[in-house]
């Protein structure tokens, strides 16, 4: 398990009513939106993926997610994000989801994307700007 200072970036997301199951806590489907979120935030505003137009896109084709404390509405939840394998066309994040004030992560998984050509669907070489952007979320730069 990590810890709070292993991640070089947070981003706050903030649970909604809607997030909670009948037991009372965030639905384990819900940590894999908070990843998506994390990850396509840092993508857009840091790397400048351009979802919409862009010739490229990332295709996620692995994610796990293993649960430690349950997350509930309504609170804070801090997701860290980090880069542990950086290639040609794909990115390997680990995801860590904290409470507000807990240094150890309620949840953590990974995620993988590979960048492909929009039109093809065929893998395409990262973007400068975006591998630049990943480079500083890598462990290997912390």
């Amino acid at each position: 398990m990590s810890v709070r200072a292993g991640y070089p970036h947070f981003q706050p997301i903030t649970t909604r009513w809607k997030d909670n199951d009948v037991y009372g806590h965030v639905n384990n489907v819900e940590y894999y939106s908070y990843f998506d979120t994390v990850i396509n935030t840092f993508l857009i505003r840091q790397g400048g993926l351009d979802i919409h137009k862009g010739p490229n896109i990332g295709l996620c084709v692995e994610s796990h997610c293993r649960f430690d404390a349950p997350l509930e509405f309504p609170e804070t939840v801090n997701a860290g994000l980090r880069v542990v394998k950086l290639g040609n066309s794909s990115v390997r994040y680990e995801i860590g989801l904290f409470r507000e004030d807990d240094d150890k992560p309620a949840a953590e998984g990974w995620f993988v994307h590979v960048f492909v050509d929009r039109e093809t669907r065929r893998p395409a070489p990262l973007p400068e700007t975006l591998r630049a952007a990943l480079q500083t979320l890598s462990k290997e730069s912390a």
